[in-house]
């Protein structure tokens, strides 16, 4: 999962999982290393959740955004995996999730781009923002992690990703071999 500093990266994976893994904070910056969650479906690991440090916020400034573009780079230049792209529902119009979104497709790095938050939204502000993000990403998820809103789908999605059924949908166990 790859976001903004304070968009639910970690919120998310806590509200996909059903209990508390992640260490969630309402200060940005919380997640200063890539956390590993693996899911497991029928007893069997299926895929791991990936939380990294979120971009645009680093308490040691320029060297802190050194080190986080560093480690994105080594993560994603190691081939792993697909990219769930977070960004926050009520600012769909952010250059800093434009340019994360351009430089995944420029590295060929599958992505779904997952819009947080949606609770926080009257109706009108949701259609009118869920339209930005869709002529900005083309088939982003609108999901809310305090509701549960969009999880089923969004589990749905991470399994395309996967290409394997997801685990609401198996009938037979998941190939323990893939992973996120």
């Amino acid at each position: 999962m790859v976001g903004r500093s304070n968009v639910g990266k970690s919120s998310l994976i806590n509200a996909l999982l059903r209990q508390t893994v992640a260490r969630t904070s309402a200060a940005p910056g919380k997640t200063r290393l890539a956390n590993f969650y693996e899911v497991a479906h029928d007893g069997r690991p299926w895929c791991l959740l990936v939380d990294l440090p979120g971009y645009g916020y680093a308490r040691g400034g320029a060297a802190a955004r050194q080190e986080f573009d560093q480690l994105a780079a080594d993560y994603f230049a190691a081939g792993r995996g697909s990219v769930l792209l977070l960004v926050d529902s009520r600012h769909p119009e952010l250059d800093a999730d434009y340019r994360a979104f351009l430089w995944l497709v420029d590295h060929g790095v599958p992505c779904q781009v997952v819009a947080t938050k949606l609770d926080k939204l009257t109706q009108a502000e949701r259609r009118r923002h869920l339209g930005v993000l869709e002529r900005r990403y083309s088939g982003p998820l609108g999901v809310s992690a305090q509701t549960g809103e969009g999880l089923e789908a969004l589990w749905t999605q991470i399994a395309t990703l996967l290409r394997q059924p997801s685990p609401q949908e198996a009938e037979a166990p998941p190939n323990p071999s893939r992973s996120i």
